[in-house]
């Protein structure tokens, strides 16, 4: 069984005529089926008013679909997220005339330089994902433990208390019990499902719905991490080196009120110091966060800055 999480950005409802409706808030899901080969796709049906789609459209996939109508400032500012995300593969789609030889120079150097251009044809499009998502091997885990952030959580009738999310490392299994971190509770796996269908593991990658026993909805909301690995953190304060893109112009300095991006999370950091280093671009940065950040070592968060101008998206730092 394969499977792949995809982001669509650049066209408001394209999933419309891949895949069918889900879930949809300020993000909206569509899942494709084909035998035992299934894709999610996520579009950031509030953006670009609103970064955080944005954020968490790339934060969950591992690939995405740009759709391209207009070489303007939000095309760039999804091309700086998908960088920082680090997804490095997908489709490009050109629209309204826009041929190739014009888009070229802006994304020589950057992730979209390895992504496939596709003509504008949804069946396309569509046999395209399903023939990749059949590629996909079940990823082999050295771990017993994993953990799944939450990008959705209600209550189902009959059932209780569901979540989605992507386990995002190692294997969650049904019965396990797990801690709801940044809170001091913990819940059981009821049960696992997998694009409606019935589980008793899921694995890295995979998109699931958990039934959650001994927890109330009210204490999973979106960015809250359900997890049994012993190597996870959680942390008020990041101390570290961040790398800024190119493109950014602003200095950082003491004071400011930027966000930090890890997940499904999206927190409030106020900078408490910036300390310039030989590198402009490498500022050493100290941020008070106003809730704590849950991660496992060495992952990467985005550092983004609201107020920014045509450009919202800083850079990483190292958690």
């Amino acid at each position: 069984m394969g499977n792949i999480t995809v982001a669509i950005l650049g066209a408001l409802n394209y999933g419309d005529s891949l895949a069918k409706k889900g879930t949809s808030t300020d993000i909206t899901l569509y899942n494709l089926k084909k035998g035992e080969d299934t894709v999610t796709l996520i579009e950031p049906t509030r953006y670009p008013e609103r970064l955080a789609p944005l954020f968490y459209a790339c934060a969950l996939s591992k690939k995405a679909i740009v759709v391209v109508d207009e070489l303007n400032s939000t095309f760039g500012e999804q091309l700086v997220m998908l960088q920082c995300s680090n997804i490095n593969s997908g489709y490009t789609i050109l629209r309204n005339y826009i041929p190739e030889e014009k888009i070229q120079p802006i994304i020589k150097g950057t992730c979209l330089e390895n992504f496939e251009f596709l003509a504008d044809n949804p069946n396309l499009v569509r046999e395209k994902l399903l023939s990749e998502a059949s590629k996909q091997k079940p990823v082999e885990m050295q771990k017993s433990v994993g953990s799944v952030p939450v990008d959705h959580a209600f209550n189902v009738k009959g059932v209780g208390v569901v979540v989605l999310g992507i386990v995002a490392d190692g294997v969650i299994q049904k019965h396990a019990s797990l801690k709801v971190l940044p809170t001091d509770k913990t819940t059981q796996v009821r049960s696992i499902q997998k694009h409606d269908d019935e589980f008793d593991v899921a694995s890295e990658g995979d998109r699931v719905g958990l039934a959650l026993k001994n927890i109330e909805v009210e204490n999973l909301d979106r960015g809250t991490v359900l997890t049994n690995d012993p190597s996870i953190k959680t942390s008020n304060k990041i101390e570290n080196q961040a790398t800024l893109v190119k493109y950014w112009q602003t200095p950082i300095k003491q004071g400011m009120v930027m966000h930090i991006g890890h997940w499904t999370q999206f927190i409030t950091a106020k900078v408490e110091a910036a300390v310039d280093t030989p590198d402009p671009k490498k500022p050493s940065l100290t941020l008070s966060l106003d809730k704590p950040i849950v991660y496992l070592p060495n992952d990467k968060a985005v550092l983004m800055y609201l107020e920014g101008a045509k450009l919202r998206i800083a850079g990483t730092i190292s958690l």
